[in-house]
């Protein structure tokens, strides 16, 4: 049996995770699911958005599986829970595979992994305000460890899963400190997988060839700023936010999660799209050793998609129930 930690949060984020739930009940494997709360709904109940409490839980389940988070400005005491979530854990490695699936809004032979650092860089946390409040400052922070781990997780992916290159994403030629650092371990690490080939990009170049030929990239590994932008972008080659999925992985914990937000307008119109929360589930299952399941719900989903059992932001006439029913008849 598995422990597993529903984090629902806000917005749409606790139809998606409801609709989740069923679906991997209807897998034959057993399951032990304990909610806890998170995002701006629980900093109104308890006082924060990350409570003790659910860092206690996450940090004891074999794995997480969180919905959305609506995140306001300038609340007194409102920090980005998802981002601390990711710190207090050590979540260090955030995976975005983009892959092409049976639509038209996709295209074909896609089959990307981006590999993200999660814990540094650009979403270090650490800002102020100088002269008067007419200067902010954010500073990046890249350390060796970091970016050895990052990397080394590249292309230990890339080889589990037969890919043959990683392309190593940064702009040394003008952050020469923090990405000539981040590049440079990339370089040394490379040495240990012959078989591997390293091919390295400019942040800007990637974004462009994303756009161009996407079906040309296999890995990518990156700092946390840039490998939030272009994952997004390649997510919208193969269908848009409604289906693209990620995972959160660290040492002791991960969380997985639908990349979309908590999309307040669609709350409760049943338009919202679950496709993403499934395929977050996924992954979830490979991370438990589950591939079997994990492929049979890839499976469904697709057949879904290709049979236009889908929600409207895919053009389909579907709710969200009705595409969980269907994904569950598959199954």
């Amino acid at each position: 049996m598995y422990k597993i930690c529903l984090l629902p949060g806000d917005g749409i984020g606790p139809e998606v995770i409801a609709s989740t739930k069923d679906v991997l009940t209807a897998l034959s494997i057993e399951w032990d699911f304990v909610e806890c709360g998170i995002g701006f709904g629980e900093y109104q109940r308890s006082g924060s958005p990350l409570p003790d409490a659910t860092i206690h839980e996450i940090r004891h389940a074999d794995a997480a599986l969180f919905g959305a988070v609506t995140t306001p400005p300038n609340i007194p005491n409102y920090f980005s829970p998802v981002v601390r979530m990711r710190q207090a854990l050590d979540l260090y490695a955030n995976l975005r595979p983009t892959r092409s699936i049976p639509h038209s809004s996709s295209r074909p032979g896609i089959d990307l992994l981006i590999v993200r650092e999660n814990t540094e860089g650009l979403y270090s946390g650490i800002e102020r305000m100088e002269d008067n409040g007419s200067r902010a400052i954010t500073e990046r922070v890249i350390t060796r460890t970091g970016s050895e781990r990052i990397i080394r997780k590249a292309f230990d992916l890339a080889w589990q899963t037969g890919r043959r290159t990683v392309h190593v994403v940064h702009k040394a030629n003008v952050l020469r400190q923090t990405c000539g650092l981040f590049r440079s371990v990339a370089l040394e690490i490379s040495k240990e997988y012959p078989d591997l080939t390293m091919n390295e990009m400019l942040v800007d170049t990637c974004a462009m060839e994303l756009v161009r030929a996407p079906e040309q990239f296999e890995v990518i590994v990156t700092t946390n700023l840039f490998g939030d932008i272009l994952s997004d972008e390649a997510c919208m080659f193969v269908g848009g936010l409604g289906v693209a999925a990620s995972g959160n992985i660290g040492m002791d914990a991960a969380v997985f999660e639908p990349v979309h937000g908590s999309a307040p307008t669609l709350v409760g119109t049943g338009k919202a799209n679950p496709v993403a929360t499934f395929l977050a589930a996924a992954m979830m299952l490979d991370y438990l050793n589950e591939i079997e399941s994990a492929e049979r719900l890839r499976c469904a989903v697709n057949d879904c998609i290709a049979n236009g059992e889908s929600t409207p932001d895919l053009g389909g006439s579907f709710t969200t129930s009705q595409v969980t029913e269907r994904v569950i008849g598959c199954l």
